[in-house]
């Protein structure tokens, strides 16, 4: 893939974990889980369940229901818990790589079965836009694809394998993006398969 090919704005960071930094990871996630279990989520108006399960880390989570839509909220919506802290790793990740003076607030933890998808979407539920999206990638590979700020606009493609970073940033920061496939069997890092997406957000 030609980096300059990628949308102005958009770091891509491949390696940028190595393997025990990413097992770490998962072992953080799992713990995390534990207390703030993966649910499934729906989207609004429909109710139509996502093909990814999901929770959260930090002080703020994104959630969507049916009822009330795409937000940010402090509590599990399953559990009505508060979600569990952001580990440190994560935190000094964005240190690293972010380029922003303030701490992310939400960690989105999505885990993809291996027939899992992402159909194209912006991430503009923040108020605080100037603050990149950061995108950590864990165990199988997949495809992802990126384009330009209207849906309509030209996509590029290319494959994420564990221990990649992406930064949605600048000019990039409200491109559409999406997950096309899983490519089973690519990694062996989730002992069970699959592939865990961590995106670390400024909300406001």
């Amino acid at each position: 893939m030609n980096v300059a090919d990628l949308p102005e704005g958009l770091k891509y960071l491949p390696g940028y974990l190595d393997r025990p930094a990413q097992e770490s990871l998962v072992e953080l996630v799992r713990q995390a889980v534990a207390v703030a279990p993966l649910y499934l989520p729906v989207m609004p108006v429909t109710g139509t369940p996502m093909s990814v399960r999901m929770t959260n880390l930090g002080p703020l989570g994104w959630v969507t229901d049916k009822e009330r839509g795409y937000r940010y909220q402090a509590t599990h919506p399953v559990t009505g818990n508060l979600w569990p802290a952001i580990p440190e790793a994560l935190l000094s990740l964005w240190d690293a790589v972010a380029n922003y003076p303030a701490p992310p607030q939400a960690c989105l933890v999505n885990f993809y079965a291996d027939d899992a998808r992402m159909g194209l979407h912006q991430d503009k539920d923040e108020t605080d836009l100037a603050a990149p999206v950061v995108s950590i990638s864990l165990g199988n590979t997949c495809l992802f694809r990126v384009g330009g700020l209207e849906r309509r606009d030209p996509t590029r493609s290319f494959k994420l394998t564990s221990g990649d970073v992406v930064v949605l940033g600048g000019a990039s920061r409200l491109c559409f993006h999406g997950v096309d496939r899983i490519y089973p069997n690519t990694s062996t890092v989730l002992k069970n398969g699959g592939r865990i997406n961590l995106t670390l957000r400024r909300v406001d």
